[in-house]
């Protein structure tokens, strides 16, 4: 668990959509929160050792309260499930304060928004930003159903400038390249929701430059990189130790076995909890988070997956 933890307390539960659950935290002293920007998250520490992110989607200006909206996976590992089914108002929770690895490019002159399900907490908060900044925004908001569309009472009083697609009621799923083919050039987009989606507006969005596109992966994107993996060495430069990584087992393992204490999470290369500054070498960069833009810098790498494409790879540890 991290040094820097907040203890918060349950203030609300609201049953915001079918299988969706919005949690309010607040200090119990009622002292100001941490602030955060549109786009950040926060770390449940939940019963088990079980740490999961969840996006914050209220406004962003609010200091008294932070609220997530937690969709209730059917392949939950228990994180989702114990949001829902046993979580009490009034109950105390740890939690890590905000992060922000999905931030609004607040200079952009517009944003496109597409949400998939339960995607929509962090642009929630987006938008609360844009309607609060006077920008001007489009949402697509995409889900099986409306039953499931959290927050559907809210969007709807901005009119056209949200676009709903329930796949049922339509009868299949949204043409997400058409849509983007209508976007003026200078827009931003924003997309966080289902594996599918992502890689969708990813393929259909490639004419845009790059730093105009962004996302927020659920799941881990695959990596380009495919080749069979190999072993390399890692130099922890504050503290001298040369240690070997072999083909089938990751930083984060190796210095874990060898009783080093490195924060981490999600261990699957989605939340960034376990990034580390890169000081020699190049990294084979395998996480769902850095930017292209990021990625060339190689100054920083997330240890739970990335590897190596040089023979060693110098680490500020």
């Amino acid at each position: 668990m991290p040094d820097e933890t907040l203890t918060l307390q349950i203030t609300d539960l609201i049953a915001e959509a079918k299988g969706v659950m919005v949690v309010e935290l607040r200090a119990p002293s009622g002292e100001a929160l941490p602030p955060f920007k549109p786009g950040a998250h926060i770390e449940l520490h939940l019963p088990g050792d079980i740490v999961r992110q969840y996006s914050l989607c209220n406004d962003a200006r609010e200091r008294h309260r932070y609220c997530v909206g937690v969709g209730l996976s059917p392949t939950s590992r228990g994180g989702s499930r114990h949001v829902h089914q046993s979580l009490r108002l009034g109950d105390t929770l740890t939690v890590s304060p905000p992060r922000n690895h999905f931030p609004l490019d607040e200079d952009a002159p517009g944003f496109v928004f597409f949400a998939g399900g339960i995607g929509i907490t962090p642009v929630w908060s987006m938008i609360q930003w844009c309607e609060a900044n006077h920008r001007l925004w489009h949402l697509y908001y995409l889900v099986r159903s409306r039953q499931r569309a959290a927050f559907l009472e809210q969007l709807q009083a901005f009119g056209d400038r949200v676009t709903m697609h329930a796949d049922d009621q339509a009868g299949g799923l949204f043409d997400v390249a058409a849509a983007i083919g209508q976007q003026p050039s200078h827009v931003h987009f924003y997309t966080c929701g289902p594996t599918p989606l992502m890689l969708a507006v990813e393929a259909a969005a490639s004419g845009f430059p790059e730093e105009q596109v962004h996302f927020e992966w659920f799941t881990p994107k695959a990596p380009a990189n495919d080749a069979t993996d190999k072993p390399f060495t890692v130099q922890l430069a504050r503290s001298g130790k040369s240690l070997e990584v072999p083909a089938d087992k990751s930083i984060l393992q190796v210095l874990e076995a060898n009783g080093l204490r490195v924060e981490s999470s999600c261990r699957e290369g989605t939340c960034a909890s376990c990034e580390i500054c890169v000081l020699e070498g190049t990294p084979d960069h395998r996480d769902s988070v850095l930017t292209a833009a990021e990625r060339r810098k190689n100054d920083v790498m997330m240890i739970c997956v990335s590897r190596a494409f040089s023979e060693s790879l110098v680490l500020d540890l």
